[in-house]
């Protein structure tokens, strides 16, 4: 709905572009009668059509500017409101989508049972720029979780075969679960990964 909208507020600034360009012509065509206005007299001192000029060009190249104009004026608040109503659909999309991921967050966090606690990160490695903290409970490690979860050598394992490679890992902080992705590599200091995890009894 809205692809639809943004469409037609594309449509609207079409016509409204070329409505700025024929209030343009109709301004030249004034501006080649000697650069009379909008404003300025058409008639002489004795009250006859001034001479200079032809009258009845400039008369309907005003018309015509006055018309559009009140055309432009028009469109602009169409637009606006156009744009109004594509931005509080993006939003109510947004909103729509945030709900579903903390729903589906909810759900994994439900399903999945923490198996594994950091106990320790190093500063400049890579669990700390993915952002693993300590104190973290994770309830999924790559393709690994609570049900097929048997020691730390299944986790060396994964992060061997992931080395270079981001993987996802699902940890639980406080009341709340996110994914976090995780890319094992070498780094100053030991091991692919720079924390300690340790199982959960």
């Amino acid at each position: 709905m809205a692809d639809v909208s943004m469409k037609k507020v594309k449509d609207l600034i079409t016509k409204k572009d070329a409505i700025e360009q024929e209030i343009k012509e109709f301004q030249d065509v004034l501006d080649s009668q000697k650069g009379v206005g909008m404003n300025e007299k058409l008639i002489d001192e004795e009250n006859y059509p001034r001479s200079d000029i032809d009258v009845y060009t400039v008369r309907v190249a005003r018309n015509r500017i006055i018309c559009l104009q009140n055309d432009h004026k028009a469109l602009m608040k169409e637009i606006e409101e156009g744009i109004h109503e594509v931005h509080a659909q993006a939003r109510e999309q947004r909103d729509k989508k945030e709900t579903q991921q903390d729903q589906e967050m909810e759900d994994i966090s439900t399903k999945l049972k923490a198996f594994l606690r950091v106990d320790s990160v190093a500063d400049g490695s890579p669990s700390s720029q993915a952002g693993l903290k300590v104190g973290d409970y994770i309830l999924k490690f790559g393709s690994i979780n609570a049900g097929n979860f048997h020691s730390l050598v299944d986790i060396a394992s994964v992060v061997q075969h992931s080395k270079g490679r981001p993987m996802s890992v699902t940890v639980k902080r406080g009341e709340k679960s996110q994914i976090i992705s995780l890319t094992p590599n070498i780094w100053s200091g030991q091991g692919l990964l720079g924390c300690h995890i340790v199982p959960v009894k």
